[in-house]
């Protein structure tokens, strides 16, 4: 007698076979898809199963859970955790596994390493790297977006505020080393190493600014400490300090007077301008006002909890800034001797290397990039026909010949995808920023 092949199906074909069985009944299906009417039976009982674990599932291994109750309300304090925007970790699971078994009065539950691995298994959850950093938003978010696109339509139709007068400034913090948080390892060390200088936590902050047509604007560094460094600078950066490392309202005003009143037209103020930035407290005070209405501009200020989505620096720049900021460290970590301390340490780069590393970075940032960032904004329009009725814009492949000439664009693309500096915790903007309740669109 010949042996009986046995086939294994996945559970998109039980699923298939099951809605037929439904329609035609268990043996007609049977018969059309050469099966066993039993098999039919078993997978319409494992319906609710197969409908949630993978596709390609073929089988159920493996023992079920001792403890359903438990680990169902578990899995919904897990959820919740989540959908909150808090991190877990396995060990919380653990401990909460125990209260939870404790109320139940489970008196042989463990809760160890291994069961905690077969939770996770059994729910779908598995240990992931964060991707970025929950902004929380506002209850009437919508509707402040939707007033702050209101107000800056009105604003540049009325005063016919072309491309080049519509800029928008931020703040990035940044610190001297900027290694990755993950790495291609050999299975199985029990260390990963990542060399660097130990600055990772020192802070400084890079002021960036630019226009909707693609122009950027000197940019501005605030370096920690009390007197300017005793170095030579590259030319077409702003160097300042402070005794904490971050934008203040004495800087905003040099930043204006430095670095806005760089731009095209912006020493006479002959034409309107639209400013746009965050609310950020050093950016709102009355005497900055004031200032930036001398300037011929019109202040925009974006709601608390929108920038992300109002904000162009945040919406497409600052990653890229980044991740070629990133490339600029490891070239000068893999490359040139260093100079070390007594005890051995390397000493971080200077302030002048930092300095030029902010501007070739800056400087790689293609133009499409930023005018895509404005467009996203919300601060171009593009119309049936023509481009926004603010100017004429930059094609966005204005920039494709850049490629070729800039040899770290194709590396910067690649490391954009583990570019994870956005993340950073800097204590700097959290003591000084301030979000306001009220919308600030316009004074």
């Amino acid at each position: 007698m010949a042996k009986t092949r046995r086939n294994a199906y996945d559970a998109a074909f039980k699923l298939r076979a099951i809605d037929l069985a439904v329609g035609k009944g268990n043996r007609a299906a049977a018969l059309e898809l050469g099966l066993n009417e039993s098999m039919i039976r078993r997978w319409k009982q494992q319906r609710e199963e197969l409908t949630q674990c993978k596709k390609t599932t073929k089988a159920f291994r493996g023992k079920k859970s001792r403890w359903p109750e438990l680990e169902n309300e578990l899995e919904d304090w897990v959820n919740m955790q989540r959908a909150d925007g808090r991190g877990v970790s396995t060990v919380q699971i653990r401990l909460k596994a125990k209260t939870i078994a404790t109320a139940m009065k489970f008196e042989n539950f463990r809760g160890g390493p291994s069961w905690c691995l077969r939770f996770m298994r059994r729910k779908g959850l598995s240990i992931r790297v964060r991707t970025s950093l929950c902004q929380q938003l506002p209850p009437d978010y919508e509707e402040k977006i939707s007033n702050f696109r209101k107000f800056t339509d009105a604003m540049i139709a009325e005063h016919s505020i072309g491309p080049h007068n519509i800029i928008n400034m931020d703040e990035v913090p940044l610190t001297f080393d900027l290694p990755l948080t993950r790495t291609v390892n050999r299975k199985g060390e029990s260390s990963v190493m990542l060399k660097t200088t130990g600055h990772e936590k020192t802070h400084f902050t890079c002021v960036l600014s630019c226009t909707a047509s693609g122009e950027k604007l000197p940019p501005m560094v605030i370096f920690k400490r009390t007197t300017i460094p005793k170095e030579k600078f590259p030319t077409g950066i702003v160097v300042k300090v402070n005794k904490k490392g971050w934008m203040t309202e004495s800087l905003m005003h040099e930043w204006h007077t430095e670095c806005y009143g760089k731009r095209p037209g912006g020493f006479f103020h002959r034409n309107k301008a639209l400013l746009v930035l965050d609310s950020m407290r050093a950016h709102i005070t009355d005497s900055v006002k004031e200032a930036i209405k001398r300037t011929n501009s019109i202040p925009a200020v974006i709601p608390g909890g929108t920038t992300k989505y109002l904000q162009p620096l945040d919406i497409s720049l600052n990653r890229a800034f980044k991740v070629a900021l990133r490339v600029q460290w490891e070239a000068w970590m893999t490359s040139g001797e260093k100079s070390f301390t007594k005890t051995g340490r390397m000493r971080r780069a200077t302030y002048g290397q930092v300095c030029q590393w902010v501007l070739t970075a800056w400087s790689i940032v293609k133009k499409s990039t930023i005018i895509n960032g404005f467009r996203k904004a919300g601060l171009l329009r593009v119309e049936e026909g023509s481009m926004s009725s603010a100017g004429n814009l930059p094609p966005d492949e204005s920039d494709e010949s850049d490629n070729e000439n800039n040899p770290t664009s194709d590396e910067a693309i690649l490391r954009l995808f583990n570019s994870d500096t956005e993340g950073d915790d800097f204590s700097g903007f959290s003591a000084q920023e301030e979000d306001s309740d009220s919308d600030h669109l316009g004074w």
